[in-house]
This record gives structure tokens, C-alpha cells and sequence, in this order.
């Protein structure tokens, strides 16, 4: 079949002609302290807490109502940058380069200012239950997967800019985000002004390490990616899972952040020649194949309970199990993958292109979101396509 007559290839051009007519503009669900009734919280962190909420929350898209303006996303652009190099890569085609190029010069002048090296954050002010993220300030998981993006551009195109930028990234991580000792070992900080132990963050920022090690031989990087590994792979569950972090109120298993800490190791030993995590990556793939997928290929957001399907789960699952069929050498994998993406396509792509936020089995929540849902099913879909074509030829 030629990849043209792929349903995955027109999802995408529907795909791609909504993200250039909106100006690569959406919303995020946690911009609600973008809105106009900021001010009524007086900038306490419990009522600003509850407003952000409001709006994450909501089946319905308040943001219009709200004031919350449509906006670039820098991990959304790293996510596109990544999937117009793979469409680059399956058509051959001049104008997915010149796209290609476009993005990473776009993130190239829109990085966090202030800091060692390259970085980057979210456009809008974000308050967790474990930190308060400014505008614009740097988090690993942000820099580590647009970092990831440059090390294939690099590795594709060898534009020595790209390895420069990830060099950067590199240098933000180990300069600018404190390590600090955990049970099991030693942790990158999530976020550069607080001690914040979350795996994916954490294993993030080692696999990017490990790719700059890779690409330079500054060994340096390998020795701190290696103990960080070595951190989150300690704390696996005996069940192969991982919670999202170690606190108490991080106590919760999802499908993307697993499917995260899965790309993150299987990177790590792929640039570090190191394979001494290969029994924790079998395990976790295994729990996460078995538990997070119902049998027609609903992503499921939760590991325990098929209550709600979230687009970041599809699109990250998509990635990830076609990542894993090829280096694992699975094809039941990538049939998985298929089925996944086929799933998200019929049930949670509109007719203009873009892709729903969720849905469960009542309600579908029709918000147009960019990195969390337009930009990463593009990649996704972009890299399925190629891994097919691949195959195929």
C-alpha cells in the first residue's frame, strides 16, 4: 500500500491544515491562570489552584468566555518539528524540510531566557501540588523532549546547529537543575528552584544526557545519566509499573508518563551502550502493554479503570509502541500501534482535523488543545507512517 492511501496519511493532512490555518495556536488544559479572573484569587495559591481547575476540568471549553487566548506551544513546536522531520524522511518532499527547519528556528528564538544554556517552559503560569512554574520557566521534561527532537535533526539533516542546541540543553540540565540524593540513588530535579523527584522528569533529562554523551563522548554526562537511571529503575513497582513520582501524593499510575519512563531508559542504553537496564524495560513494557489498552485499542488514561481517554495517552502510546517494535523487534507492537491510532482517528478526530482533548463514555471534550493533543498526534502519526513505510520497503 502506498502511504498515501494510509488512513494515518490523511488524518495527518487534515491534521496539518488545521495547524496552519490556526496559526499553530491552541489551548493547553492548564492555562486557566491565563484568564482574566486571575486577579479575584489575589493571587493566593489555593483559590488561583481552584480556577485552574475550573477550567481544566470543565467538559465544555470555557477558555473563550474566560479571556485565555490560543497560543504557541514550545513543546508542541518540538513535537511538530519531530513529525515534519519524519514526513520529511517518508516523502522525500522539499516543503516538510523547509517546515522542518522552520520549527527548530522557531524554538532556536523562543527559548526561556535567563539560564545556562538552552530551555524551555510552558507560555502561561502553572501551580501544581508540587511546585509553582512561572511563565517561561524551564522544566527538564520540556527541554529534554524538544532536546531529543534536536539530536534527530541532527542525526538526519547534520546541520551542526541542532548538535550545538542539544550541547546546550545538556548544559542547562547538568548547570542550572540541582541533583539531589534519593533512596535509590541520585535524581535530576524536574524544575531548577526546587528539589522535585518525578520519574519521567527525572529519566527525561537522563536519556538527553545520554544522547549529548553519545553524539560528544563527554563522559561526564554518562556517569549523571547513568545514576539517575539508575534511581527511577530501583523504584519500578514489583508489578513493572511506576507511580509518577515517590511522594505520597504522586501515588498514581497513567499511561503517558509510563510510556515516558519507558522511551527514556530504552534511549538511555540505546546512546550509552549500556544494557544493564534491559530486565526493568521488559517488565514495564510488559505491565504497560497488558493494562493500559482495552480491546479495541482505547488508550486508557488510567492503568485500573477505562473511565476516560485522553488524547495525550493515545498519541504518546502510538509513539511508543512504535518506537519499541522496532527496536525490540515486535511486530505485535506495531500492530498495536495501529490499532491505537486507528481508535483515536475514528473516535476523537474532528472533521476540521484538530483532535479532541478526552472522552469517556458519555461526554467528549471538543477542546482544541497543541502539545497536548494537535502537536503529539502529529508526530506520533508522522512516525507510524514512517516505521509502515519502512517496513513496507
Amino acid at each position: 500500500m502506498n502511504y498515501t492511501d494510509t488512513p494515518y496519511w490523511q488524518s495527518l493532512q487534515r491534521l496539518d491544515t488545521w495547524l496552519v490555518e490556526h496559526d499553530y495556536k491552541a489551548y493547553d488544559p492548564f492555562d486557566g491562570l491565563s484568564s482574566f479572573l486571575r486577579p479575584l484569587t489575589l493571587y493566593k495559591k489555593f483559590p488561583q489552584q481552584v480556577l485552574q481547575q475550573l477550567v481544566r476540568r470543565n467538559p465544555f471549553n470555557l477558555r473563550p468566555l474566560l479571556g485565555i487566548k490560543p497560543h504557541v506551544s514550545t513543546k508542541g513546536m518540538g513535537f511538530l518539528a519531530g513529525g515534519y522531520l519524519h514526513l520529511a524522511q517518508v516523502t522525500g518532499e522539499e516543503r516538510y524540510r523547509e517546515r522542518t527547519r522552520w520549527a527548530f528556528d522557531w524554538l532556536m528564538s523562543n527559548n526561556s531566557p535567563g539560564y545556562t544554556g538552552y530551555c524551555w517552559g510552558n507560555a502561561f503560569d502553572y501551580i501544581s501540588r508540587g511546585s509553582d512554574i512561572p511563565k517561561h520557566a524551564p522544566t527538564v521534561v520540556w527541554s529534554g523532549l524538544i532536546g531529543h527532537e534536536f539530536i534527530a535533526a541532527w542525526r538526519t539533516l547534520r546541520d551542526q546547529r541542532y548538535l550545538d542546541v542539544a550541547r546546550e540543553i545538556a548544559r542547562f540540565i547538568v548547570t542550572d537543575l540541582p541533583r539531589f540524593a534519593v533512596p535509590n540513588g541520585v535524581c535530576i530535579s524536574y524544575v531548577a528552584d526546587a528539589e522535585l523527584y518525578v520519574h519521567n522528569a527525572n529519566l527525561l533529562g537522563a536519556r538527553m544526557l545520554a544522547e549529548v554523551y553519545k553524539e560528544t563522548g563527554e563522559s561526564a554526562y554518562l556517569d549523571i545519566a547513568t545514576n539517575a537511571v539508575r534511581a527511577s529503575a530501583l523504584s519500578q513497582l514489583p508489578n513493572g509499573a511506576w507511580y509518577y513520582g515517590e511522594d505520597p501524593m504522586y501515588h498514581w499510575i497513567d499511561n503517558w508518563h509510563s510510556a515516558y519512563n519507558l522511551d527514556a531508559i530504552l534511549g538511555y542504553q540505546l546512546n550509552s551502550g549500556n544494557s544493564e537496564f534491559q530486565s526493568v524495560l521488559d517488565k514495564g513494557l510488559q505491565f504497560y502493554v497488558d493494562h493500559f489498552f482495552t480491546p479495541d485499542g482505547g488508550p486508557k488514561y488510567y492503568w485500573d479503570r477505562a473511565y476516560k481517554f485522553d488524547i495525550q495517552s493515545a498519541s504518546q502510546a502510538i509513539d511508543t509502541l512504535t518506537l519499541f517494535s522496532r527496536h525490540f523487534r515486535r511486530p505485535d507492537l506495531l500492530e498495536l500501534a495501529e490499532k491505537v491510532a486507528r481508535w483515536t482517528i475514528a473516535n476523537m478526530q474532528d472533521p476540521t482535523g484538530y483532535f479532541y482533548l478526552w472522552k469517556n463514555s458519555w461526554f467528549t471534550n471538543r477542546t482544541p488543545t497543541m502539545h497536548w493533543g494537535a502537536a503529539t498526534m502529529f508526530h506520533a502519526l508522522a512516525h507510524l507512517l514512517r516505521e509502515r513505510t519502512t517496513r513496507e520497503h
